[in-house]
């Protein structure tokens, strides 16, 4: 593996301590989460285990961590933490964003939000977590040495960023060689693609609401060009994981898809080949201590856990984007050729009506 520098990625990834000072963050839904679908990293699932007897009496008991990352990844995580903390169970809750900012928002109006630690994909729910009470602030002794860029990290103290994405173009390399793949967002406007194509429903999945937000807020595409994605065929997938796995059994052709669940499936030999595009869309994957939590003792050691070298190691293990400089990577970040640039302002401000207009688009 290559050692790499963030300094590439934090120009597009300055998320955190500019959507802070805006206002019209997404607000989190109150209508109830879709039937659950087959288990993926968007149905609802939580997962428990017994503790191990404690050596340790000030590190007992459980944690509950509520999170859109893919479910290996959340394993990997319990699996390092409860070794580093035999008296802790750490018990989790995953499913896609739109779900768990629902559950979130659920168990707030009814007084009490079940989880100690929230890790989702769009940096711009953060913004209404924070401005609804949500999250209470926490500064992490991890973030002491200047591993982790304080751009990063809400100058609040409020959330603080445990992974980067990457939202790139994939092809299915059983069906479109490397000279014919789309090189480009553009690309994929092509007639050669009409139904070829795949992404997951913004509605559903952070990852992919960041970055139509991203492209909606850009005078370089904007609503336009999901139009012209709609109408060019594109079909939409309930969720992260659906979409890829799709994608490697030739259902479509190409997608818009994330480099790290790219990634995974790769490695277990899926025929997916991923490329980071012109103008790639970086996204900051913020984790946040919730306000009055169950486990707060806990909370504070997950959340460190999930910043520390070790914890990041894990998710560089599992083919994720570290926020430290003193972790190698395992993707090579000096292979992006550009990022795109956004108001982040806007981003946040216009992020439901963004949504709203691309349902239209789409008819949902």
């Amino acid at each position: 593996m290559k050692k790499t520098y963030l300094s590439l990625a934090l120009a597009a990834v300055m998320v955190l301590s500019l959507l802070a000072g805006c206002g019209g963050g997404t607000q989190p839904s109150s209508a109830a989460p879709d039937p659950a679908p087959a288990p993926s990293s968007d149905a609802g699932s939580t997962a428990t285990a017994p503790a191990p007897e404690s050596n340790a009496p000030d590190a007992s008991g459980k944690v509950m961590l509520y999170s859109s990352m893919q479910e290996d990844q959340l394993v990997a995580i319990k699996e390092g933490f409860e070794k580093k903390y035999p008296g802790i169970t750490m018990e989790y809750y995953f499913a896609g964003t739109s779900k768990v900012v629902t559950k979130i928002s659920t168990e707030a109006q009814a007084g009490h939000v079940d989880a100690d630690v929230i890790w989702v994909g769009d940096a711009a729910d953060y913004v209404s977590f924070k401005e609804n009470d949500i999250l209470q602030p926490y500064t992490s002794p991890e973030l002491d040495g200047g591993a982790i860029d304080k751009a990063y990290v809400d100058p609040e103290g409020y959330y603080t960023a445990g992974r980067l994405v990457g939202v790139g173009i994939a092809y299915n390399n059983a069906t479109v060689t490397p000279e014919e793949a789309p090189k480009t967002w553009n690309d994929l406007l092509d007639e050669k693609w009409k139904g070829q194509i795949v992404m997951s429903d913004p509605g559903t999945a952070g990852t992919t609401k960041y970055w139509m937000n991203a492209m909606m807020c850009s005078d370089k595409y904007g609503t336009d060009y999901m139009q012209k994605l709609h109408d060019n065929g594109c079909l939409l997938e309930s969720g992260t994981t659906a979409t890829h796995n799709q994608l490697a059994a030739s259902a479509y052709k190409v997608g818009v898809c994330l480099d790290y669940v790219s990634a995974n499936l790769i490695k277990d030999g899926s025929p997916i080949t991923f490329l980071y595009p012109e103008e790639t869309v970086s996204i900051a994957s913020p984790i946040g201590l919730v306000k009055d939590c169950n486990n707060e003792a806990n909370g504070k050691l997950l959340y460190d856990f999930i910043l520390s070298k070790e914890g990041q190691e894990i998710l560089v293990a599992n083919n994720l984007v570290s926020v430290r400089t003193d972790v190698t990577q395992s993707v090579d970040l000096t292979t992006i050729p550009s990022f795109l640039e956004c108001d982040m302002a806007k981003l946040a401000a216009d992020s439901e009506a963004n949504l709203t207009a691309f349902n239209g688009i789409w008819g949902l």
